[in-house]
């Protein structure tokens, strides 16, 4: 899923980058018990890579501001 969302950003992530990217969707999934083929999954994909792309490289960080934007969708 965050291989797909890539496609609409302008930033390649490298293989470190988008493992980090990865971990941060599969841990926001697991704790908001989404399934991977929804669209909400979709939304936090292209929200992670975002946020990443903004400079928030911490995995934790990254769970806690989808979480935290994911009530507010």
């Amino acid at each position: 899923m965050i291989r797909n969302s890539l496609g609409s950003h302008g930033h390649f992530l490298n293989s470190s980058e988008l493992d980090l990217c990865q971990r941060a969707f599969e841990g926001f999934l697991a704790e908001r018990n989404i399934a991977k083929d929804s669209e909400m999954a979709e939304e936090a994909a292209a929200m992670i890579i975002e946020l990443y792309q903004q400079g928030i490289h911490d995995e934790q960080q990254l769970v806690l501001l989808a979480k935290a934007a994911h009530g507010a969708l």
